[in-house]
């Protein structure tokens, strides 16, 4: 009996406002229900009392809300009934309190000039920049003077190459004029017997003609075909100390493109220009934290203050007061946030109501109606109920 008696006690009728009840559909199934029957009878009693504890609980979990919104109203009514002068304190101290939380909202609002990362990375690598920035940038200006070496080194050679492709038809068309030249002489001397001999010239002019004409072209194409044999000489050794000096290049761009990937690599960047950019935005970004952790510090000192000034004011939870700081500066707020928390209490006292009174109180009542319908029945009742009450306190505890 001393659940019962506890949920009467704790179900006594205040001044709550009037609700609408909701109709059980169970009244009808209830008349289907064989008292007599000590399974039917045990199931409808632990059915009320499940009821009945499921009422408790949301009673308790509403009653802890009730308070809480009673609270804060009462919170808002001795705020609001403060001294001009002290009222006037308590404002200047919110509206410090606010405009420090508005820096922080936007500051934490605002799109970062780098990401937290490269923040982490420049904050390690700081004093290292200004060295890192050098040797990349000497390394970005020998790397563009190693390809310029590159670019007129193989134009030289192209050129070289084009001048040996020159000197090789050349030497080409000494062997042909050569070979002409031959075949014209034996075909001269040909014409020269056959005209001697059949003809009975006197050609003993024409042979010293011939002789002399082939001779000079002879000597003049020997002439251009040793020269040009000379000339593809000059110009196979030009391009083997090309070769041989891009070799050398090829090396030291390799080196020191290796050199810059390194760099890079280590500084997070691709070029100069980039961690100069980066620089300079680490140094504003660190600025603008730096500013952020100073008004955190203010911020939290204001935040303290209020506080302080709010417990010698009896206020009952004076953290909420915080995040509504608009609700002390600005009257309307203040309003608005009053005739919310009168909406939200009515709708609890509304739950309260349906709780304690349909669910709690008509499971109560249906207990009672059957011990007094059936008292035989009644020590099994009470037996019943004592062994939920253990259980329910049981699981509580």
């Amino acid at each position: 009996m001393g659940f019962i008696k506890n949920l009467l006690a704790r179900f006594r009728r205040d001044d709550y406002e009037d609700f609408e009840e909701t109709s059980w559909e169970e009244e009808e199934s209830e008349k289907q229900i064989d008292y007599t029957n000590k399974e039917q009878r045990n199931d409808y009693v632990r059915n009320c009392l499940e009821k009945m504890g499921d009422a408790t609980k949301e009673l308790e979990n509403l009653t802890f809300e009730y308070n809480m919104v009673t609270s804060y109203l009462k919170d808002m009514e001795e705020i609001e009934a403060l001294p001009p002068e002290e009222s006037e304190q308590l404002k200047e101290c919110a509206k410090r309190v606010s405009l420090l939380q508005d820096s922080k909202s936007n500051f934490m609002g605002r799109p970062h000039r780098i990401t937290d990362e490269k923040y982490r990375m420049m904050e390690r690598i700081e004093d290292q920049i200004e060295e890192g920035y050098q040797k990349i940038t000497e390394a970005e200006e020998y790397q563009d003077l190693i390809r310029k070496d590159l670019n007129r080194l193989d134009g030289e050679k192209h050129a070289y190459l084009y001048r040996k492709n020159e000197v090789m038809r050349l030497i080409a068309d000494t062997k042909g004029m050569a070979v002409i030249c031959v075949v014209a002489l034996g075909l001269c001397i040909l014409l020269l017997v056959l005209l001697q001999f059949f003809l009975d010239m006197d050609t003993q002019m024409g042979y010293y003609l011939a002789a002399g004409a082939a001779a000079v072209v002879i000597t003049i194409i020997y002439v251009r075909h040793v020269d040009a044999r000379r000339e593809l000489r000059r110009v196979e050794n030009g391009i083997n100390k090309i070769i041989l000096l891009q070799n050398k290049v090829k090396i030291r761009y390799v080196n020191n493109t290796n050199l810059l990937d390194y760099l890079y690599m280590k500084y997070g960047v691709k070029s100069a220009q980039e961690l100069t950019q980066m620089w300079e935005n680490y140094k504003i970004e660190k600025e603008e934290r730096e500013k952020f952790r100073r008004a955190e510090l203010d911020l939290d000192y204001c935040q303290q203050e209020l506080l302080n000034i709010l417990k010698c004011y009896q206020i009952q939870d004076p953290a909420i007061w915080l995040h509504q700081t608009e609700a002390i500066l600005d009257h309307k707020e203040m309003v608005e946030i009053r005739h919310n928390l009168i909406i939200r209490r009515q709708s609890l006292r509304r739950r309260m109501d349906y709780n304690k009174e349909v669910v709690a109180g008509s499971s109560q009542k249906e207990i009672k109606e059957l011990v007094e319908k059936y008292p035989q029945y009644a020590k099994e009742i009470m037996k019943t109920v004592e062994e939920y009450e253990e259980k329910f306190q049981g699981a509580n505890s």
